[in-house]
């Protein structure tokens, strides 16, 4: 049986510093002393500089690029939290890595978002802090209990300030980037009060698409993408492209949880025709990625509000109404 540490402890690895501590100055705490660096050789080198004896000890880490090296730390960092007796032990990840590798889709294909799962069990963790997984049913992916926060209202909430929805909000209309995030982008129109459309696109190979139709009518409109994530933006921008040659978008802005932007997400997002990008922080952006079409938003206030709450023991539902 689990028990309940005696104080709390917060500790970060290399992923998301910045975030780690907006998180822990929400909760009210400093970040525990821990040096998180590598050998020689390039394993991974994790020192615990004071106790966590009896302590609910949190770690504050996205599996993000590097991901490997990242999520190395995260059971590393595990594990040195559990051979020094924490009393339980919470990953907290705000942006949960190889979450798109949940099924077979094709023969001897691995399901290594459920290695990553049986992984962090096998570390220590005695329970999971994340938001917006890729699917909704890599929570049974886990052994251990799951506390699974949505990016959404969040989005929401400061896209509602935006003038571009504040001026001429009957000119707003939410578009899924395809089939497979209708419910997400129907939970944003519903919370904006717009109706929606929908991308219809044949993927050919691995980001790759090709747009085949627009389901609703965007002449004339204003358009706001909503997706999870974006990887090489390739989708995006197409799928924006398309709104405005094919469907007659008066303009299109776009909105994600997890900006990963790997390879040639930069420059495809200034060449497109997206006026802005709204993003949570789940993921660190370096200073080159931190261009002016690309507006961050805070998740440290919901994730420093669940902290605190499994720390008490109080329900965390509570926090997506809110």
């Amino acid at each position: 049986m689990i028990t309940h540490g005696n104080k709390i402890k917060l500790f970060a690895g290399n992923a998301c510093p910045k975030l780690a501590e907006a998180i822990a100055k929400k909760v009210g705490q400093p970040l525990g002393a821990c040096k998180v660096g590598t050998f020689s050789d390039g394993e991974i080198n994790v020192q615990i500089g004071e106790s966590v004896r009896g302590s609910d000890a949190f770690i504050i880490q996205s599996v993000s690029p590097p991901v490997n090296n990242n999520l190395m730390e995260l059971l590393v960092m595990i594990d040195a939290l559990r051979r020094a007796s924490a009393a339980r032990i919470t990953a907290v990840i705000p942006y949960y890595g190889y979450a798109r590798q949940d099924r077979k889709a094709q023969g001897r294909d691995p399901i290594t978002a459920k290695l990553v799962a049986d992984l962090l069990t096998t570390a220590g963790a005695d329970r999971v802090l994340t938001m917006d997984f890729h699917s909704a049913q890599l929570q049974g992916f886990f052994d251990i209990p799951v506390d699974h926060l949505f990016g959404t209202p969040i989005l929401a909430k400061a896209l509602a300030k935006e003038a571009f929805i504040k001026s001429a909000k009957e000119e707003l209309i939410v578009v899924s980037p395809d089939v497979g995030s209708v419910a997400r982008a129907r939970q944003m129109a519903q919370k904006l009060n717009v109706s929606l459309a929908i991308v219809d696109k044949r993927r050919p190979k691995p980001n790759m698409m090709e747009v085949m139709n627009i389901v609703g009518d965007v002449r004339g409109k204003r358009c706001l993408i909503v997706d999870d994530m974006i990887d090489t933006a390739g989708t995006i921008c197409q799928g924006a492209k398309a709104l405005v040659d094919v469907g007659g978008a008066k303009g299109v802005y776009a909105c994600c949880t997890h900006a990963v932007l790997s390879g040639p997400a930069i420059q495809r997002l200034e060449e497109s025709v997206i006026e802005k990008l709204f993003v949570l922080n789940t993921i660190e952006l370096p200073p080159e990625k931190q261009i002016s079409k690309i507006a961050e938003i805070c998740v440290a206030p919901i994730f420093g509000s669940a902290i605190k709450a499994i720390f008490d023991d109080s329900p965390v539902s509570e926090l997506y109404e809110k």
